[in-house]
């Protein structure tokens, strides 16, 4: 296998030279710059552009690797060990209104397991990233997820639905019932940035459905190297291709599950 050190170095080289593209546009995007993929799920030519670049700029670290995107800007192949998942730009909405946070993040696999992440909050200049077996850093500095033990204590991070609505009921009962037995829900708008807010201790907790591999693989291995905890609804690990995620400090990660379990049926 590659020096997986010299690969995450070029990676978060890769990853702050594209969040600089992103970040001379925050705040200036016109409406003629936005297309709308669905209702709610909107687009930008930065998003594309920002996406272009870092497969131009990965696929030179890796020729032989195959890509996983957001936007489709280059067709996925199955034929080479290595993948790169990649999402441009996790909180687009964010970004069009001038708001943070907005992530860029990128997971690489080898054999379809995450070897090296990086998420990239351009607000904050803040790089998160992990390698296999080495732990998680912020800006250099390892990170490791808070020790809170009690569910009632911790502050929680989610998503609301804007596209499948098809569990928005239970989903709006899970709400209730964590405002009630938490110190609090956040919704900050970026999934990349929820996981590696719980990664480094700010967030206690994750969940949310109707999510895509490229919202979650990066952040989700940094929460599990700095020492957290990942599954789906529940409680398996069926959380990158199955639309559906929890991620914790792991100390709280059985109560956690227990409590939304009370309102979400598990897929």
């Amino acid at each position: 296998m590659m020096d997986l050190f010299a690969l995450s170095t070029a990676i978060n080289k890769t990853i702050i030279e594209a969040g600089k593209l992103v970040r001379s546009y925050h705040g200036n995007i016109k409406q003629s710059q936005i297309e709308s993929k669905s209702t709610h799920d909107f687009v930008t030519e930065i998003d594309k552009k920002t996406e272009r670049y870092l497969v131009e700029k990965l696929n030179r670290i890796i020729p032989e690797a195959s890509f996983l995107t957001e936007e489709k800007t280059v067709e996925e192949t199955t034929s080479s060990n290595w993948r790169f998942i990649i999402d441009p730009i996790d909180g687009t909405t964010n970004f069009i209104h001038g708001l943070f946070p907005v992530t860029l993040s990128v997971a690489l696999q080898y054999k379809n397991e995450t070897v090296v992440a990086a998420v990239y909050e351009i607000g904050a200049n803040e790089l998160f990233y992990a390698i296999r077996n080495k732990g998680a850093f912020l800006n250099g500095f390892p990170i490791s997820v808070s020790s809170e033990t009690s569910l009632e204590k911790s502050l929680l991070a989610t998503g609301f639905p804007f596209k499948n609505y098809d569990r928005l009921n239970a989903y709006m009962k899970s709400f209730e019932y964590l405002m009630f037995h938490t110190s609090g829900l956040r919704r900050l708008g970026s999934a990349a940035a929820d996981l590696v807010y719980v990664a480094c201790g700010r967030m206690d907790g994750f969940y949310e459905y109707g999510l895509n591999p490229w919202d979650v693989a990066g952040g989700a291995f940094i929460v599990l190297e700095a020492g957290g905890q990942i599954s789906d609804f529940s409680g398996r690990n069926n959380w990158l291709f199955g639309g559906e995620i929890v991620a914790s400090n792991g100390r709280i990660h059985p109560e956690f599950l227990t409590a939304l379990q009370k309102t979400l049926s598990p897929n």
